[in-house]
């Protein structure tokens, strides 16, 4: 029979499990200089812990046991694999010489800086750079990380085994840049915190419309780096991410469900962070090149600052569009500014763009881009159309509250037609 403070235990290891596993993890890989040795090492961690805490009490510093505990476990491993003592030696002198077990949160956050830092070397291509500190800093499944690069599952861990074996075989350092070579790494570090917020504010499955762990994760490692390197596209990074996260308690109605901007209760927004946001985009938009996620951020304060969807200054929104895709052309920008016209000049003048968009192609496996679509259909009273896209987002959306949302709608297109 199972006591309640075995039970206790095992509650509290799924806790720090999901607290802390990244940043063990990230001190293991400094530590043992591996990654797939640290992710062994991470896993036999818990297992002793599985087995320990339930009987002798979860320790004062849980982070500082499991890293004791998988360090000590790897290196026992690599001894019962090898019959060379001088490697096992030579390893376990390194791992004892290096830099302490930190206890406390300043030597954690420096070894997750260290692993975002080493996961964007220039050394590796940008997309292998984004998918392993996807993988490594924040915890994101291969399916999660091919979600957000819209790829199939087997590319992104085909990128993800590719680069540890880069960084393993040409001895990349495991540190922080130098000041001076910030700038070629600062790029592909924003945006991995941007896919990680994204992730988070959105969840690509499950259950729940977002993911505060990863939301979390995300504006620390942003408010790091503006410490690391107070750049205006960090500064504009950060402001983006606090305003979006502003909306979080008005994004999901008490049963779990999606509630669209323009159904949101504003007065739940947190005005705090969009202050923050506030000062930290007017500092952003001072500089004298103004770069993608301050724009977005500048988007972002335009509906921060509406009293409502109808009050929305929808012309300014579709304005700073147009020059985020002079600035960071892509499908998914082309694809909110349709949205922002329709806003503007009706779903009529948004249709074709949005049309215009899926024909590219690269957008046809999205199903924000059908689910847009079908709503500028049924505001054009082409019901059959709509209906027809929504099923298409349907079959593609992954996430159960925006399922719930699209067969809903498509239940409410057939009831009209009826």
């Amino acid at each position: 029979m199972t006591s309640a403070s075995t039970v206790d235990a095992v509650r509290k290891i799924d806790a720090v499990y999901r607290s802390e596993s990244r940043r063990v993890l990230a001190t293991l890989i400094r530590l043992l200089g591996d990654f797939d040795l640290a992710e062994d090492a991470l896993q036999e961690a818990f297992a002793a812990a599985s087995e320990q805490w339930p009987r002798v009490g979860v320790p004062n510093n849980p982070r500082a046991w499991l890293v004791s505990a998988g360090r000590f476990r790897a290196i026992d491993g690599i001894r019962r694999r090898t019959k060379h003592d001088t490697i096992v030696s030579e390893l376990t002198q390194q791992v004892n010489s290096t830099v302490e077990i930190p206890e406390g949160d300043d030597g954690i956050e420096d070894d997750r800086l260290r692993l975002i830092f080493t996961c964007c070397h220039p050394a590796l291509n940008r997309e292998a750079q984004v998918a392993l500190t996807l993988r490594e800093v924040c915890g994101l499944t291969t399916e999660e990380i091919a979600h957000a690069f819209l790829v199939p599952p087997a590319t992104a861990a085909q990128r993800i085994v590719r680069a540890k074996r880069k960084i393993r075989n040409a001895g990349i350092p495991y540190e922080v840049p130098a000041t001076e070579e910030l700038g070629e790494r600062l790029d592909a570090v924003l945006q991995v915190v941007y896919l990680v917020y994204n992730e988070g504010y959105s969840a690509s499955s499950g259950e729940s419309v977002t993911r505060s762990d990863l939301s979390s994760e995300a504006i620390l490692l942003a408010r790091l780096i503006v410490e690391l390197q107070p750049d205006p596209e960090v500064e504009g990074l950060l402001a983006l991410m606090l305003f979006n996260e502003s909306r979080r308690e008005a994004r999901s109605s008490p049963d779990g469900d999606v509630v669209l901007l323009d159904e949101q209760d504003r007065s739940v927004w947190d005005r705090g962070m969009i202050a923050e946001g506030t000062a930290l985009v007017q500092s952003a938009l001072a500089a004298e090149q103004i770069g993608p996620y301050s724009i977005q951020a500048a988007i972002s304060a335009t509906h921060a600052s509406a009293r409502s969807t109808e009050e929305t200054d929808w012309r300014q929104i579709v304005a700073l569009y147009d020059l985020l895709l002079r600035a960071n052309p892509s499908p998914v920008v082309e694809l909110n500014r349709a949205v922002a016209v329709s806003m503007v000049d009706g779903p009529g003048a948004a249709l074709p763009l949005i049309d215009a968009v899926l024909a590219g192609g690269s957008l046809g496996d999205y199903h924000l881009a059908h689910a847009a679509r079908a709503d500028m259909c049924r505001r054009l009273g082409r019901l059959d159309d709509a209906r027809l896209a929504y099923e298409r987002a349907l079959e593609l959306a992954r996430q159960e509250p925006e399922r719930r949302l699209l067969a809903r709608r498509t239940r409410e297109l057939m009831s009209d037609d009826s």
